[in-house]
């Protein structure tokens, strides 16, 4: 069962994650570039936040099992931004099509500079260590 609730965790709430802390950093952004600072929108800072701390509960589920984090980070992490190396213009076609302008360009900003890989290997590896921890754990 802690399998289940992992990996349904994991496959579920990793993208909520990921677009609400890309939304944040997008309306940030549009807000530095109109008045060179961010207190001028507190909304994105909050969802940026709290973005931040629904990938921290993604990570934590590999306390119950590490296939939580890794069917996550690899599933919406890793394997789209492989899929945008190998071909950009589909990859941002479908993301504007189904994100529209706001959440597209933060996503595509992200895929450009690696955050979506990273992120996808930084939960990969919350995973691996959770998986890694338990069996060193029964050892000793």
């Amino acid at each position: 069962m802690p399998r289940v609730i992992s990996g349904l965790g994991g496959f579920l709430l990793t993208p909520v994650a990921l677009g609400v802390t890309i939304y944040g950093g997008t309306l940030l952004q549009r807000g530095f570039s109109r008045s060179l600072s961010v207190i001028e929108d507190p909304l994105g800072i909050v969802l940026l936040f709290l973005g931040g701390l629904l990938l921290l509960g993604v990570a934590f589920l590999g306390a119950l099992s590490g296939l939580g984090p890794v069917l996550g980070g690899l599933v919406w992490g890793v394997l789209p931004g492989v899929g945008f190396l190998l071909s950009p213009r589909d990859v941002m076609s479908v993301i504007y099509d189904i994100g529209g302008s706001g959440l597209g360009v933060g996503l595509v900003t992200w895929l450009v500079m690696g955050a979506l890989v990273g992120s996808g290997f930084l939960l990969i590896g919350a995973g691996l260590v959770g998986t890694l921890a338990r069996r060193r754990s029964n050892r000793v």
